[in-house]
């Protein structure tokens, strides 16, 4: 069963929305091998629900942290890590996160992009039925352009964004706040403020993977971490605020919203980039 832990947060419906078009197909790399997410909390667990008559979807698996500990004599359980694959868009990217058959979409790309995200599913063996979750990094229409498309082709997934975010997406049914001390079928939200609002980033711990949104973009050049781009951030001084808050997680590879993954080494990309931001 899934899970999210919430602790004194106010839940509310989605309204507004935004739109955007595109292209897409699909990166790989297998995060069992390779890649995964990460978490940053260690409140007690309550379960939160959206304040409206619409249920919220039902939960799935329950949040790592929260495992029973292994009984005297008995082996530790195993932590899987995700598999990850990127939807490329040709200037900005959704991404798959995928565990026991189950499927985290991670931003829906601009308007039109569901028939690619559904695509990279098939090529995963999975269809709209695998998918319980749809998380929202932020607001910006080539995040959210494809939005209820998703969200009406996968009619059981729950979606989730940033408090501050959420009245800007629209969706067909009420989208839960997430924020630091959440999780989402053992993915860590991590709040990272600036380039909009409520931006948010996921991070699988068992992986090292970070999703980043457009907290980071990747360099032009390819391979490299850079900074949030300043002509597209709301608040500069909370962003890099962000960029150091990300810095003091372990991951080894970076997930962007803008630009190809850096799949080794990032973290100590990221430490670097948040020593010069801070100079």
């Amino acid at each position: 069963m899934d899970a999210i832990r919430r602790y004194d947060r106010r839940l509310f419906l989605s309204c507004a929305g935004r739109a955007g078009l595109g292209v897409v197909i699909v990166g790989t790399t297998a995060a069992c091998a390779t890649d995964g997410a990460q978490e940053v909390s260690d409140a007690a667990p309550s379960t939160p629900q959206p304040a409206t008559a619409a249920p919220a979807a039902d939960s799935s698996a329950a949040p790592l942290s929260s495992e029973a500990p292994a009984s005297a004599g008995a082996s530790e359980p195993a932590v899987v890590a995700f598999d990850w694959r990127r939807v490329d868009l040709g200037f900005v990217s959704a991404y798959l996160l995928v565990k026991e058959n189950q499927a985290v979409v991670v931003d829906t790309g601009v308007d039109g992009s569901a028939a690619d995200i559904e695509q990279a599913l098939t090529a995963l063996g999975l269809g709209w039925y695998a998918v319980d979750h749809v998380i929202f990094t932020h607001d910006h229409p080539d995040h959210i352009g494809s939005s209820t498309a998703v969200l009406e082709a996968a009619p059981d997934a729950q979606a989730y964004a940033g408090e501050a975010d959420i009245l800007s997406i629209t969706s067909p049914r009420p989208i839960m706040p997430v924020g630091d001390g959440d999780e989402v079928f053992g993915l860590q939200i991590v709040e990272t403020p600036g380039h909009t609002p409520g931006h948010i980033s996921v991070l699988d711990r068992a992986g090292g993977v970070l999703v980043a949104g457009d907290a980071l973009v990747g360099a032009a050049d390819g391979g490299q971490v850079a900074g949030p781009d300043a002509a597209f951030t709301a608040d500069m001084a909370m962003a890099v605020s962000s960029v150091r808050k990300l810095a003091a997680l372990e991951f080894d590879t970076v997930l962007f919203g803008h630009g190809n993954p850096v799949e080794e080494g990032a973290g100590e990309q990221v430490d670097a980039l948040a020593e010069r931001l801070s100079g």
